[in-house]
């Protein structure tokens, strides 16, 4: 899964107790690399796959560690709530607070490393509702497009130490055992499924080992920097999706949730993370002749939820 690595890798992980990252850690650590993992509560470590050093400080790494590659992934979760005044504030402190701190943390290190793989996402574009989004595509005004922009606006000062920097503008990442598909299992099992307002928002994915193989292949090639989105192929529509899913699982998905009541309930957070979209595609990782193992929704979801190959 992180195939193209030079051996026994020296990782930093911040944010490597969530669903991508422990994904990340297990991959590393299964193929031999030495990983390091921040996490401000060291108890959610212990679900994370061993031998794996775990810090709750950057303080605790001396100035003579030697790291290989930084991936930063940590931030407060978008869709967890209302974005509220306060919470939108959390939102985007977290994100370059922590930026910041790993700046200050590669200045003092006597190796700095090749590369900071940088967490973003296709919310740096704002909402698109028709034409393929590429990574020149100019923005359009969204919270989701501040938070992106002020997460990889961050990474220059690590730029101009003369570190590689990828900003991975990362689609929905699905697997079951995380992420919004988890959330999503129990109601569509139920017969609860249904498409989001008139359905024809796109909705750039990526299937969550081919997000890990992603990750790793940015680290691998030089050649690769600057903003990646890191999406499947082919995106789907919302009401796509949601026939997708349905079939994988054998269930019917007829309710529809109408746009007025997600966005009177959610406010701007239903507005732009349910009802609002791109098509994201990965011009770049193509580019560069990454392959992916699924290109297509339906035959992925078949595959990851138990129904077919």
């Amino acid at each position: 899964m992180v195939e193209g690595l030079k051996p026994r890798q020296n990782v930093l992980i911040t944010g490597g107790t969530g669903f991508i990252g422990t994904r990340l850690v297990e991959a590393l650590v299964s193929a031999n690399h030495y990983v390091t993992v921040l996490t401000r509560n060291p108890r959610r470590a212990d679900h994370l796959a061993n031998p794996v050093r775990v810090i709750d400080t950057l303080d605790r790494i001396q100035n003579e560690d030697r790291f290989d590659a930084v991936i930063n992934l940590a931030g407060d979760s978008v869709a967890g709530g209302l974005w509220t005044k306060r919470k939108r504030a959390r939102i985007i402190n977290s994100r370059v607070e922590m930026t910041a701190a790993l700046d200050a943390l590669i200045a003092r290190l006597d190796h700095k490393p090749e590369v900071l793989i940088n967490g973003s996402a296709v919310g740096f574009y704002g909402m698109h509702a028709e034409g393929d989004v590429h990574e020149a595509t100019a923005p359009n005004p969204a919270f989701v497009h501040d938070v992106c922009a002020a997460w990889e606006n961050a990474t220059a000062p690590i730029a101009e130490q003369g570190v590689r920097v990828v900003l991975l503008r990362i689609g929905l990442v699905l697997g079951v055992d995380g992420g919004m598909l988890a959330k999503l299992l129990t109601p569509f099992e139920f017969g609860g499924g249904g498409v989001m307002g008139d359905g024809q928002q796109w909705m750039p994915w990526i299937e969550q080992d081919d997000l890990i193989r992603v990750i790793s292949f940015a680290m691998a090639n030089a050649q690769v920097q600057g903003p990646v989105n890191a999406t499947a192929p082919n995106p789907v529509r919302n009401e796509a999706f949601t026939q997708d899913l349905a079939a994988a699982l054998h269930r019917p998905a007829v309710l529809r949730f109408p746009a007025w009541a997600l966005a009177r309930g959610l406010g701007d957070m239903g507005r732009e993370t349910m009802l609002g979209g791109q098509r994201a595609v990965p011009t770049t990782l193509l580019d560069h002749g990454f392959t992916f193992r699924f290109e297509e929704l339906a035959p992925m979801l078949r595959k990851i939820t138990g129904s077919g190959t």
